[in-house]
């Protein structure tokens, strides 16, 4: 039987472990460039000084960017997507129901309300602390839904913002950034590092062990980025399903969400002009046009879970 505590809970415990896994690999980034620095700075295949300085410096990159980024993530995001405040007197239901569910919540602060515009049918939550944080939705699909299909789908915004789905998502998104960013300037530092040190004797003897190194290195800095997008996918399914249950649970509604999804799926132009991949991972729904009988790669790489199962969920068709 589906228990959302416990599937808040287990979010909670991946979205940690995903997070840990992810500094070890920053960590092991910075440990090889350390290796490969020691050997060409001073021929000791293992300098200890190298790879504590290279390990450190990563980690300490990766803090640095991903406190800019948390600190200017949603403002980031807002402004990518086309995003800007919604009038009062223009949406005052969407205001008053988000207003509403941010009370039944039990949110000290409502999220601000936000509106692209365009004819697709989507919406997305952002913003790193739940006081200080945006539901965005086209106008689309405020034009298409009605009035218990746009709450179904507030409320699954608003569970985004509960359940701290957007912090760790904006977080995962940071590491991301960083990972890329650190993969860059390592390399440029081993492209850059002063040869010298033991000499010919000492590179020799060390010449298989050192390909093998920078070979297993460039592969990790190559491969880098394709982690990071397997840890936010990793993630991005299986907080649609949580956020499904608990955005049913707010309205105690469940038919809104399901018919509002099934809208959203027959959406003949289900394409949001402004979206990129980098912000795909937020929508409620893809944001870009699917082509039918998507591929096995396709399913294993996709932002979201199929929309068939989340309907036949909320339907109570599945467990």
């Amino acid at each position: 039987m589906f228990n959302i505590h416990d599937e808040i809970r287990a979010n909670q415990r991946r979205s940690l472990f995903i997070i840990i896994m992810f500094f070890l690999f920053i960590g092991l980034l910075g440990a090889m460039a350390g290796i490969v620095l020691g050997v060409y700075a001073n021929g000791n295949l293992f300098d200890v000084q190298s790879i504590i300085f290279t390990t450190v410096l990563a980690l300490i990159i990766s803090l640095v960017y991903i406190a800019i980024f948390m600190s200017s993530g949603a403002n980031m995001i807002l402004k990518a997507t086309g995003a800007t405040e919604a009038d009062r007197k223009t949406y005052p239901f969407l205001y008053h129901t988000t207003e509403a569910l941010s009370l039944a919540a039990g949110m000290k602060k409502p999220p601000k309300c936000y509106v692209i515009d365009d004819t697709a049918l989507n919406a997305y939550a952002t913003g790193f602390k739940a006081e200080d944080s945006y539901i965005v939705v086209t106008t689309g699909l405020m034009e298409k839904l009605n009035r218990e299909e746009l709450e179904g789908v507030l409320a699954h915004e608003m569970s985004h913002i509960k359940n701290q789905d957007i912090k760790v998502m904006l977080l995962a998104a940071g590491l991301v950034g960083a990972t890329i960013l650190l993969a860059d300037l390592l390399f440029r530092i081993f492209l850059f590092a002063p040869r010298g040190g033991g000499g010919g004797e000492g590179e020799n003897k060390n010449g298989v062990f050192i390909i093998v190194v920078l070979v297993f290195w460039l592969v990790l800095v190559i491969t880098a980025p394709l982690v990071g997008e397997m840890i936010r996918l990793a993630i991005s399914r299986q907080r649609e399903y949580l956020a499904d249950a608990s955005g049913a649970k707010l309205t105690r509604y469940p038919e809104g969400l399901a018919s509002a999804l099934e809208k959203i799926k027959n959406d003949p132009d289900p394409l949001v002009d402004r979206a990129n991949k980098s912000t795909a991972h937020l929508f409620i729904s893809t944001p870009f046009r699917q082509k039918k009988g998507p591929s096995l790669m396709q399913k294993l790489f996709a932002t979201h879970p199929p929309i068939d199962d989340r309907i036949a969920r909320l339907r109570g068709k599945k467990n």
